[in-house]
């Protein structure tokens, strides 16, 4: 709580960074709470396993991912689902 403006900028060069060099990340998009604005989320895809293993591992999330470590109140959850339908206009 407090942080929301800075995780929001690290969030935004990340997907920068994704956007210029990550043909395999098909989506990747930032949401934040309408009920609790210091909630994040991302709906991420990929073209195939291997691309998300790469997205990974790039140095970018990384840093990222130390950036925030001492912004977020709790642990941030991954939930990997599969698929089965889209609506794509």
């Amino acid at each position: 709580s407090g942080a929301e403006a800075e995780m929001e900028k690290a969030f935004r060069e990340m997907i920068a960074k994704v956007q210029d060099n990550e043909e395999g990340t098909l989506a990747h998009t930032l949401h934040r709470s309408q009920i609790d604005p210091t909630v994040f989320m991302f709906y991420e895809r990929y073209r195939d396993k291997a691309a998300f293993d790469s997205h990974s591992s790039t140095p970018y999330i990384q840093e990222l991912l130390a950036t925030l470590g001492p912004l977020l109140d709790g642990f941030p959850t991954i939930e990997m689902y599969d698929e089965l339908a889209e609506l794509n206009r």
